[in-house]
């Protein structure tokens, strides 16, 4: 975890409270319990370091603001969630049977005994073991499995660390499935001092959701995604800002690297244009670093819409389509 101050505190161990039960929760009504605080899932996202979820983004799903957002259907049998929580009991299972810990299912979303605005749900809790009471099931398909390379990834460490914080527990075992077929077992130790660091960043997350101010957006696709919904349209008013130094300096900046981009992308041109050239008809080229390709792709066959609305200009009226206009944001110097 990065980028965190140093605790002053250590943190006391005590158990978590049960706020309610999930037996006969539906769906919605669980969602509706997740937005009353920041739930071990979040935990990454709530400091920054989810590479699939920005803070603005949870922010706006805390607050409410999150209905126009994409959401992934639950029953879509390409999502990666999907099969996540259909797989999750085969992961449980191929646990026990590789370690002999039997586990069983929490009921319950948890809360932290001092700190009520966190939350936990803990896929299974290990049973009668002295080292280890927390079970993650976690899976990875093609494109998540490089996310596992080096091991547990950034996000889900501080997700078990903050089940641990909930808990009070001492460690959890992490257990994913990788492409299916590579069941791997990491095990994450309890750490007093990062616990106290991630609780001090997910409080200050918190505040946000508790004053109703956004935080600052920070570059990622989420964050993308979330000003685009959460300002979809346009006024047509004009804010004079050239008295503002914070935004006036921040424009100054954009300026600034969008003209180091343009120089780059300039030069990585000339620098592939000779490499090009070097290799005329050749198809690969090796140099002491790797290597390059240049091959033709397959011909295809595309429909010439221009020539076929030549010949029946009546297909645009006959069979619209709306296309939702969205902003686009230019600058002019």
């Amino acid at each position: 975890m990065s980028n965190v101050a140093t605790a002053d505190k250590p943190i006391k161990s005590r158990p978590a409270l049960k706020l309610v039960k999930t037996n006969e929760l539906s769906r919605d009504d669980w969602l509706t319990v997740r937005k009353g605080g920041i739930g071990s899932s979040d935990a990454g996202a709530a400091v920054g370091l989810n590479p699939y979820k920005s803070p603005l983004e949870l922010w706006m799903e805390k607050t409410g603001r999150d209905a126009g957002l994409p959401k992934t259907d639950p029953n879509d049998e390409t999502s990666p969630m999907y099969w996540g929580t259909l797989l999750e009991p085969i992961v449980a299972a191929h646990y026990t049977k590789r370690t002999g810990n039997r586990v069983r299912r929490v009921n319950a979303v948890l809360q932290h005994p001092s700190e009520p605005w966190m939350r936990a749900n803990l896929d299974r809790e290990i049973v009668g073991a002295s080292d280890v009471q927390i079970l993650e099931c976690k899976t990875a398909g093609m494109n998540g499995a490089r996310l596992w390379k080096e091991g547990v990834p950034e996000y889900v460490q501080l997700q078990v660390m903050h089940q641990l914080a909930v808990t009070g527990k001492q460690a959890a075992d992490v257990a994913v499935l990788i492409c299916g077929q590579e069941l791997q077992v990491h095990r994450i130790e309890r750490d007093d001092t990062m616990i106290a660091q991630l609780i001090d960043l997910e409080r200050h997350f918190w505040r946000f959701v508790e004053l109703d101010i956004a935080p600052p957006a920070d570059g990622s696709d989420s964050a993308d995604v979330a000003l685009r919904t959460l300002y979809p349209n346009d006024t047509g008013q004009s804010l004079d800002l050239t008295d503002d130094l914070e935004l006036s300096a921040v424009f100054s900046d954009l300026l600034a690297v969008r003209q180091s981009l343009t120089t780059q992308t300039r030069l990585e041109a000339q620098l592939k244009q000779r490499i090009q050239q070097r290799m005329g008809e050749a198809t690969k080229a090796a140099f002491d670093g790797g290597e390059v390709s240049w091959k033709r792709s397959k011909d295809s066959v595309v429909l010439d819409l221009e020539t076929l609305l030549k010949d029946q200009p009546d297909l645009p009226q006959r069979y619209p389509q709306s296309k939702p206009g969205s902003r686009r944001f230019l600058v002019n110097v």
